[in-house]
């Protein structure tokens, strides 16, 4: 009796991994898996450089290698089948200055795209959610 119920909790156990992981691993497909990542990064990228606010952060930038990094990190930020091989967001970000007003019309833009890509309200949140933390790896000053 006692071996069934150690079996049961570890089933038990194992259950509440495997909903737990899918449940992650939704806001991947929620946002279009990798086609819907690439229109997403090539909305925001444009967004991004047409915003006067922003866009003399990405004088020197290679934009192509930009888009394939800012794919990775989002496909890999949501869980989904990529690892991101860029660098850190402190290295990338070093010695740019970035304010707070920065950021945010960097998240502004990114959120202009997720509408645009018609990305619903509740899995934007959840991807910017996921995002918020590198904001202080990325405003210097």
């Amino acid at each position: 009796m006692r071996k069934f119920f150690g079996s049961l909790a570890i089933a038990l156990a194992l259950i509440c991994v495997s909903l737990e992981a899918h449940a992650d691993d939704t806001l991947f497909a929620d946002l279009g898996g990798k086609p819907g990542i690439n229109l997403i990064v090539t909305k925001a990228t444009a967004n991004f450089l047409a915003d006067k606010r922003i866009a003399a952060t990405f004088d020197q930038t290679n934009m192509v290698r930009f888009k394939a990094k800012l794919a990775e990190q989002l496909c890999a930020v949501s869980d989904g089948p990529c690892k991101y091989t860029g660098h850190s967001m402190a290295a990338a970000h070093k010695g740019l200055h970035l304010t707070n007003a920065d950021f945010d019309a960097l998240v502004e833009d990114l959120q202009n795209a997720l509408d645009a890509a018609g990305v619903p309200f509740r899995v934007q949140n959840r991807l910017l959610a996921r995002l918020a933390p590198m904001q202080k790896d990325v405003v210097t000053r």
